[in-house]
């Protein structure tokens, strides 16, 4: 899959609780203004909400990214959070449905894989964690 330049960025330093709420504001805000429907919104905001908190919750905060990205054939949400926490030992593990480290139903990560139509996670033990999704307008 070929994708073009963000057609725009907007970044948000998540430290607190608090930026939650105006993070997904505009994430909602991004999909309309692309046209995406009700039912793929509900989804992006479901998962943008459970990716995070686990920022705040695992990796003590971070940045997080909204993009509108294009394949050609149609618009979508890049949504990329990213964290200097202690990682992820095992990716392979953190993906099933089940896993938690913390007191959770650990549906968060597999769950939020299952909302979007691109899910990448890369994670250094030490250095942090980087995820990336994408919601496509019609997908």
């Amino acid at each position: 899959m070929t994708m073009t330049a963000p057609l725009n960025k907007q970044d948000f330093l998540i430290l607190r609780e608090q930026d939650v709420v105006p993070f997904r504001n505009q994430v909602k805000e991004a999909a309309v203004k692309i046209g995406m429907g009700i039912l793929n919104q509900t989804k992006l905001i479901t998962a943008a909400s459970e990716l995070v908190r686990n920022l705040l919750k695992y990796g003590g905060g971070g940045t997080a990214e909204i993009e509108t990205v294009s394949n050609g054939r149609e618009n979508g949400i890049r949504l990329t959070f990213t964290d200097k926490g202690p990682g992820i030992k095992d990716i392979d593990l953190a993906m099933k449905d089940g896993f938690s480290t913390g007191k959770s139903l650990g549906l968060g990560l597999p769950g939020t894989k299952r909302l979007v139509n691109v899910f990448d996670i890369k994670s250094t033990v030490g250095e942090g964690t980087t995820v990336m999704i994408i919601k496509w307008k019609n997908g």
